[in-house]
């Protein structure tokens, strides 16, 4: 989808772009595949602010995305590709030959009309998911299961995509979008093809207010704080508190300190990892 740009009829205006909505289905959601999350504003069952910076924003209803890909053998029909409010991909509203509905992920080069199908024997063709164990190497995926019947968990966002590298007792290596390079197994389902929404990343937004339109509030810098709410706050003027490195309002170094815990069960899956070294 290209990218629109606006004329600088104003100061928020200049230099916006958008994505234009082409193609997109002109119908409303299937109502029986959404469903309301209520707003939190950021707070938990206490009413205590846990995530900051978020309130506000348009009401949205949730649209359940089928991420495991478990109409084996059942062929679907692209119904639509829909705009989803709550992930930066665009889904496609299938329908299925049994007379089901389900929404997924809309890979790049899907259209209306295109039927897809999920399971082992399946096509490698756009849209079809499989397990990994039978994508061939060098085949672009997404929509990537970490365990067998869980639901997909890598390659979800918009214009991301996973590659087949290789195949080692019962595992595949998938090389990530990250560059990490990883060992998972083969039995796990994985969808042909990129993610959709390929320009998502080049979109400008141009104005705070479209940040508040999306729940988004203004993040406040530590530096303006009093010492009482963040570690670098206070002083005269913009001193601050000296010259301190970088940490959180929890005292928590904010640049190169490592929180992964040394035994997380995912670390010996990894084959090489995304960070490069020495760094």
């Amino acid at each position: 989808m290209p990218i629109k740009e606006y004329k600088p009829t104003s100061p928020g205006r200049r230099g916006m772009t958008a994505v234009i909505n082409e193609g997109l289905s002109p119908n409303k959601p299937e109502k029986s595949l959404t469903k309301t999350i209520p707003a939190t504003g950021g707070r938990n069952n206490a009413g205590r602010i846990t995530v900051r910076f978020r309130g506000g924003g348009h009401k949205r209803r949730y649209r359940m995305i089928d991420f495991k890909r478990e109409k084996i053998g059942v062929p679907g029909k692209v119904a639509g590709i829909e705009y989803d409010p709550y992930r930066t991909a665009r889904i496609a509203l299938l329908h299925y030959a049994d007379g089901e509905k389900r929404y997924i992920l809309a890979p790049h080069g899907l259209g209306v009309g295109d039927l897809v199908r999920s399971g082992s024997g399946s096509d490698v063709r756009v849209g079809n998911a499989l397990p990994l164990m039978e994508v061939p190497l060098g085949v672009v995926i997404h929509n990537v299961e970490l365990k067998p019947g869980k639901g997909a968990q890598l390659a979800r966002s918009a214009g991301v995509s996973a590659q087949v590298m290789g195949r080692d007792h019962g595992y595949v290596q998938v090389r990530l979008a990250s560059g990490e390079m990883r060992k998972i197994l083969g039995t796990c389902m994985a969808t042909i093809g990129q993610v959709g929404n390929l320009d998502h990343g080049n979109v400008t937004i141009g104005k705070a207010g479209r940040s508040r339109w999306k729940g988004k509030m203004p993040h406040v810098r530590g530096v303006v704080m009093n010492p009482v709410d963040h570690p670098h706050g206070g002083g005269e003027g913009k001193a601050g508190a000296g010259n301190p490195h970088p940490v959180s309002p929890w005292g928590q170094p904010a640049k190169g300190f490592k929180t992964r815990k040394p035994r997380n069960q995912s670390s010996r899956y990894i084959i090489a990892s995304r960070k490069k070294k020495g760094r």
